[in-house]
């Protein structure tokens, strides 16, 4: 119900739900702080603004709510029996149409937390939403709109990729008809017709990940979480899925992605959120990221016996300390000034005589800002494409 009075001469707006104890004033006026408990009923959401700016008001919040897919709050798991704290104090956003890339090292809370996204646990405390649809309230509603796939592909290794598909709609109560049309969509679409009658026992590991992608969208999904899809793949099976969910994201899909690959992060995400023993330590775009390590990196290669005179004159031209690889004769520092450092450094170079056998300067990587933040470098798991899981 929207009631519209006139004070002071301009008419305002109050907002309720079937409800109304307190009076309607204006912004900025003295009574509206003296608006006690018990001028408010426990379900009370008072509102108020002249109408001229009421509906900017409005439209404004609804566009905004609009563009948050999934909203995690102050999420905390503990487990086993409180001593290890996967989630602690976890806080993240993914807006609409856009990839959260997920970045983290092993036992970050990755999993976590897309096991209590994804409704499969539950928080010790804090809140999370999907579509507005909170995820600790309503899990049931949240599973209708959301799709997942988990580090492992989870299909079955005595079916067919048609049988798998055409189960998995059956699984979400599609009629027979449509979920045969559902699975032969699909098939076409992830580049499995071919091997569509085939034994899931035959397919390679690049192959498994893509079926069980194309059974997380059987519903069309408007929110998809993908847990490490990339994890085990050889770097062709890799570039392959990062195709296949770039089209997806082409088509509007929401995805939270976590990973640890930093070239996965940088090439798919829109944002990156890097979290480190259940937190989020830091947020934003890749190039926002790699910002915060700062400046640019210059980096020297030359002969092994002139490192030492190498790290000597960089420190000169930077102002701080250089490090040096011995294992390739490299040496580095941090700058600033871009191409005016380097033209220094050239010339403080060849002024002690120093064979220069490669020079570049470099924006920080993500592998930087990993290094920066969490104290050591990303580490992944060993290719296993071709292994087989025992049932």
């Amino acid at each position: 119900m929207v009631k519209r009075e006139a004070f002071n001469g301009e008419s305002v707006a109050c907002l309720s739900a079937g409800w109304l104890n307190a009076p309607s004033l204006e912004f900025g006026h003295p009574k509206l702080h003296e608006l006690g408990p018990s001028d408010l009923t426990a379900r009370s959401i008072l509102l108020i603004a002249p109408c001229g700016a009421w509906s900017r008001l409005t439209a404004q919040k609804n566009k905004d709510i609009m563009k948050t897919a999934v909203s995690a709050y102050d999420l905390v798991k503990t487990y086993p029996k409180g001593k290890d704290r996967a989630l602690d104090g976890l806080s993240l956003e993914v807006a609409e149409g856009t990839v959260l890339g997920v970045l983290g090292p092993n036992g970050a809370g990755k999993t976590t937390c897309v096991r209590v996204l994804s409704t499969l646990l539950k928080p010790d405390s804090g809140t999370a939403t999907v579509a507005g649809i909170d995820v600790i309230k309503h899990p049931d509603q949240v599973r209708k709109i959301i799709g997942l796939s988990g580090q492992y592909a989870a299909v079955d290794e005595s079916l067919t990729g048609w049988d798998n598909l055409v189960m998995f709609g059956r699984l979400y109560h599609l009629s027979q008809s449509a979920a045969k049309q559902r699975a032969t969509e699909l098939l076409e679409q992830f580049h499995l017709t071919e091997s569509a009658k085939r034994a899931i026992t035959t397919y390679s590991g690049g192959m498994r990940r893509r079926l069980d992608l194309a059974a997380a969208l059987i519903v069309r999904p408007k929110v998809l979480f993908l847990d490490e899809p990339t994890t085990g793949l050889d770097p062709r099976g890799r570039l392959d899925m990062w195709e296949v969910i770039k089209d997806l994201v082409a088509g509007g899909a929401t995805l939270l992605l976590t990973t640890q690959y930093l070239e996965e992060a940088d090439q798919l995400a829109d944002r990156i959120a890097v979290i480190d023993h259940g937190k989020v330590i830091a947020n934003g775009t890749a190039d926002e990221l790699k910002t915060q390590v700062g400046g640019e990196k210059l980096e020297v290669t030359v002969a092994a016996n002139q490192t030492a005179a190498t790290k000597a004159a960089l420190e000169l031209v930077a102002g701080h300390t250089a490090n040096v690889d011995e294992q390739f004769n490299r040496v580095s520092v941090a700058v600033t000034g871009g191409s005016s450092a380097l033209t220094e450094a050239v010339r403080a170079l060849d002024s002690r005589s120093i064979n220069i056998i490669d020079l570049a300067l470099k924006r920080p990587s993500l592998d930087d800002v990993f290094l920066a933040l969490t104290g050591h470098i990303a580490e992944e798991e060993p290719v296993i494409e071709e292994k087989r899981r025992k049932r």
